[in-house]
């Protein structure tokens, strides 16, 4: 049979098949991406996408709302359930949306926030100079020790003594140690600022209690739908009972308009698969393959950031192996293994040719990987940067991803057939099927 968007599109359909592909053929290493559940991706792919839904349940701007409420509130409170927080809002197109929202929630245009330094693991929307949370508000941004590569809280807070700042921001992009969430609250609340955390990346982890919860110490939570909560693309906002009128305001009219259903109601279902212990297990393998793929590497020589991990991501430090981040970054994905250059601490490189990469295990975790295969993939990846300028070693590498790449199919996930070509590929469930 042929597909609606084959018959009508050809040209979309054929390049969605091609990413299909692609994700199925490839060892993903970006921190910030995942495979959604089959469920989520029928919901995101939904009527909800025909519906306009401006305002809030019980609260509208059109009518026909009697089906959004009611997602909309499901959304809301499954989230307050798994991040025991005392108000959600699952508005926020994005994680950076949800950011400026939180701002604006807080303080007003021209006062001072003070994130993390971009260059230190932070992220654009924390202050960072190119980003327009620079220009609404003045910022400062907290660096991470040179020595250690690790957040030096002391300096942190005699930082905040000296600038007096409206908002302290905690959490990272990249960033690969625990943050010790309450520490920040208490040098918030010794200057009279309030604490906005960021936990985009680790909002999985956070669910799972493999690490520390900012709600209790936050007067606003951010984060990301996606990453290793494992959603559809979207952001989310929690806070205190005092702060809910604020944030929602903030969000809707203040910096977007009608919710996008279609997205909403998928992270409604990613919501509930990480209230399950699957979703769990599968939070405490991310970390293990991290460990494993940062302690393995480390056996190679790499030099990574704060020497190790506690979450799901690596930042390695190519400085030692005399290459540069672009260069490596670009041999990896024609090795079928694919992560991103990233500034490191204290770089002179400039930013479009970095001495860092990063990479994350959330992906390959959800395809089931183990140790077993990280290991292998690091010394794929050591052997791609011993022989960096050779394109037959970097070729066989990539044969090699692909072969374990068909060990592990993206579970529930197939690739588009090809009606022109009927040799391809299909993923069978697998254990994790209750999910996918």
């Amino acid at each position: 049979m042929v597909s609606a968007l084959e018959q009508y599109d050809p040209q979309i359909f054929e390049l969605v098949r091609q990413e299909s592909a692609r994700e199925s053929s490839v060892i993903r290493l970006i921190p910030s991406e995942n495979y959604v559940s089959r469920a989520v991706m029928q919901a995101s792919g939904s009527c909800l996408t025909n519906k306009y839904a401006e305002g809030y349940p019980g609260k509208r701007y059109y009518e026909g709302q009697q089906v959004t409420d009611l997602i909309e509130r499901l959304a809301q409170e499954r989230a307050k359930k798994i991040f025991k927080a005392d108000h959600a809002n699952v508005q926020p197109y994005s994680g950076s949306v949800a950011n400026l929202a939180a701002y604006a929630a807080l303080i007003e245009p021209g006062e001072m926030i003070m994130g993390m330094s971009l260059t230190d693991g932070g992220h654009l929307t924390h202050g960072w100079n190119v980003s327009l949370s620079s220009r609404f508000f003045k910022s400062v941004s907290y660096p991470v020790n040179p020595e250690t590569g690790r957040l030096d809280y002391d300096h942190i807070a005699d930082m905040a003594k000296k600038h007096k700042p409206r908002i302290i921001i905690s959490g990272a992009t990249a960033y690969p140690r625990e943050i010790d969430f309450e520490i920040f609250g208490q040098i918030a609340k010794d200057v009279g600022a309030y604490h906005v955390s960021d936990i985009a990346h680790i909002a999985g982890l956070v669910v799972a209690g493999l690490h520390k919860s900012p709600v209790p110490y936050a007067d606003i939570v951010s984060s990301t739908t996606h990453k290793t909560l494992r959603g559809a693309r979207g952001g989310m906002l929690l806070c205190k009972t005092e702060h809910a009128d604020k944030v929602d305001r903030a969000v809707f009219p203040g910096l977007q308009g009608g919710p996008h259903m279609h997205t909403l109601s998928a992270i409604a279902v990613a919501l509930a698969e990480a209230d399950t212990p699957e979703f769990v297990a599968y939070a405490r393998q991310i970390v293990k393959n991290a460990k494993a793929l940062a302690r393995k590497l480390m056996e190679y020589g790499f030099k990574l950031m704060s020497d190790g991990t506690d979450n799901h991501l690596i930042l390695i430090d190519l400085r030692n192996k005399k290459v540069a981040g672009k260069k490596v970054a670009k041999a990896l994905d024609r090795a079928r293994i694919v992560c991103n250059y990233n500034t490191i601490p204290g770089d002179t490189a400039p930013p479009a040719n970095p001495s860092g990469l990063r990479m994350g295990t959330p992906a390959i975790t959800t395809r089931g990987m183990k140790e077993d295969q990280v290991e292998q993939i690091a010394t794929s990846i050591n052997k791609v940067v011993e022989n960096i300028d050779n394109e037959s070693v970097i070729e066989d590498v990539a044969r090699e991803m692909l072969l374990l790449c068909s060990q592990f199919p993206v579970p529930g996930h197939f690739i588009i057939p090809n009606q022109k070509n009927p040799d391809w590929m299909h993923a069978e469930d697998d254990i994790t099927q209750r999910l996918f």
